[in-house]
């Protein structure tokens, strides 16, 4: 069947029915929903949200962690037509204000008693919303219980269920997605049916994904990167488990997923983990472990050219997998084929660690505003090029403007902003095509490589002006760092503030006999930082090159407001949080 709307994804879920279609894993339990309860309470949701006055356009915003109950409120609220407004669960409860003010949210839907006191303590500001919904927890007396909806399911739910469905059109706003607002106020992204089903089918042309794929989702689904792979998997039919981006560590190994969507920051810490185990061996299985990725690496290299490795490069690949390659996939549940990456650059190092692993890393490049894939990398010799985000989908058009900005367009493309007429205006040239903010490069066999956010690029006080990402993600292959932030726009020279992994740096601080308290000020510490820093300006122009650093006193995290939900870096508010820091540097 062709599929023009969300549900008609979905409805390939229901080809082939399991016992175990969904499973919400947590440490310590695990639920599986079969096939049929997963649509029975689906449907019965939806007649709930259309008795409570739910219907074609009406927005309902959804405050949920990684859960198959998230799927299920989105199917049955895309099924009456209306309009999906996650938000994500580290907001306050002032942007949680925003969001439903600007949204004019009719319903509003948490998981927890934590999530919805949010909304407790502004709906006095907020006179659209009308109904209140928790999932699970103590609940007011006013706040409806979720479950109950769910369960309330009667045979005539399934077919009006359909009939609803089919009235949707290709056109009609499915959601409403808030940018993160690292940049300034949040702008709710509106995104049809059509321009994310298109990106869907697109994207299903450049990955292996099938119904005897098993699935993992751990980013937030309000996040388009997770919320796209997910209606990859419904388009298959394939099974899938979730679990928090906080527990997939502990959990992967449990789950045993075949594929799932990342982010780079999660695959560089799975890499630090794997390589720090490595450092505490012996001696003689530390040169084992080097050993296996560098062969591992090698015989990947002929897989990418299409070309049969060496009868020696396959006697040593073999021996590699026996030996490391294969236990380490193990440890990683042992049925990983590859995972689709984006929200940020993935460093090489990673590509090449995971490649020597067995696990491609499909790179994509996109926004929030183009559904959100424009680009992709595929599994097939001469589809993926290492450093390259691969190349447009076949429905986009992508041009280079004079500055280097990529531009785009095609039905992927976003409706506009909600409520923003002028922002919407300014985000297109004359010709219709999309400003993506991101300053890159088209090769000659048509790969994209970008090389910076155009926000982000530094202009020094010379003039010169330097991309931040690449320089950051070189100090980021110390396994003492876990995050860098470069500053020097408008200054005489580049600067950085580090953030140490935690786990890294107090085995430094026990092997070196120091103590946490005050450890980054440790003059131990920054030397080892400072030849770290070192060896990376060794690569650089000397106008880029980090002149001072500074070690920030406590890491970089979501909790703290430092990085968004996906682990990007909030530059604005690491910018003002140490602006001291930052100016003794310039002292």
């Amino acid at each position: 069947m062709s599929e023009a709307t969300i549900p008609d994804l979905y409805r390939h879920e229901l080809d082939e029915p399991r016992d175990e279609h969904y499973v919400h894993h947590t440490p310590d339990r695990s639920r599986a929903f079969s096939t049929r309860e997963f649509f029975t309470r689906t449907a019965a949701l939806a007649t709930a949200l259309e008795r409570l006055g739910v219907g074609p356009g009406d927005r309902v915003m959804l405050f949920f962690g990684t859960r198959p109950e998230w799927h299920m409120v989105d199917i049955a609220v895309l099924s009456l037509g209306a309009v999906n407004a996650p938000i994500y669960e580290t907001l306050t409860p002032a942007q949680v204000a925003y969001q439903v003010q600007d949204s004019g949210a009719l319903v509003a839907i948490a998981e927890t008693a934590e999530l919805m006191d949010r909304f407790l303590q502004v709906r006095g500001d907020c006179p659209d919303l009308r109904h209140l919904v928790q999932l699970e927890g103590e609940r007011a007396p006013d706040v409806l219980d979720l479950e109950e909806l769910m369960a309330s399911a009667t045979p005539a739910d399934e077919g009006r269920f359909w009939d609803r469905a089919a009235k949707v059109r290709p056109g009609d706003l499915a959601t409403i997605v808030y940018t993160s607002g690292t940049t300034g106020e949040p702008k709710g992204v509106m995104l049809s049916h059509e321009n994310i089903v298109t990106n869907a089918r697109e994207a299903l042309e450049r990955i292996d994904v099938s119904s005897f794929e098993f699935g993992l989702e751990f980013l937030p689904l309000c996040h388009m990167i997770e919320r796209i792979a997910g209606y990859l998997y419904m388009r298959v039919g394939a099974p899938r488990a979730y679990c928090s981006v906080y527990h997939v560590g502990e959990l992967i190994g449990r789950i045993r997923p075949s594929v799932f969507a990342s982010v780079p920051r999660v695959l560089e810490k799975v890499q630090a983990a794997i390589e720090a185990h490595a450092a505490r061996s012996p001696a003689l299985k530390r040169a084992l472990f080097r050993w296996a990725i560098d062969v591992g690496f090698r015989a990947a290299e002929s897989r990418l050219a299409g070309t049969a490795p060496g009868s020696l490069l396959r006697l040593e690949h073999g021996l590699a997998e026996r030996l490391v390659l294969r236990r380490i996939r193990g440890a990683l549940g042992g049925r990983i084929t590859t995972t689709f990456c984006g929200g940020a650059a993935t460093p090489l190092h990673v590509h090449r660690f995971f490649q020597a692993l067995g696990v491609p890393i499909q790179e994509a490049w996109g926004l929030t505003e183009t559904s959100p894939v424009i680009t992709l990398n595929g599994y097939l010799p001469g589809h993926m090029k290492l450093g390259s985000v691969g190349r447009p989908l076949p429905s986009y058009e992508l041009r280079l403007a004079p500055d280097g900005e990529l531009l785009a367009k095609g039905p992927s493309v976003f409706m506009g902003y909600w409520n923003k007429p002028d922002q919407t205006a300014e985000a297109f040239d004359g010709e219709g095509f999309f400003h993506t903010g991101d300053i890159g490069t088209i090769d000659e066999e048509g790969f994209v490589h970008i090389t910076d956010r155009k926000k982000e690029l530094i202009i020094t006080a010379g003039g010169k002006n330097i991309a931040p990402q690449p320089i950051e993600s070189a100090l980021k292959v110390s396994p003492l760092i876990e995050n860098a932030v470069i500053v020097g726009d408008g200054r005489p020279y580049v600067v950085a503030l580090l953030s140490p992994a935690p786990d890294a740096l107090a085995a430094w601080a026990r092997s070196h006999g120091e103590n946490l308290e005050g450890i980054h000020t440790n003059p131990a510490l920054l030397e080892e930082l400072g030849r770290t820093v070192k060896e990376v300006n060794g690569q650089l122009a000397r106008y880029e090159q980090i002149k001072r650093f500074a070690i920030v006193p406590e890491p970089l995290s979501v909790e703290g407001g430092e990085l968004t939900p996906t682990l990007k870096v909030r530059r604005r508010t690491v910018a003002e949080k140490y602006a001291g820091l930052i100016e003794s540097l310039y002292a």
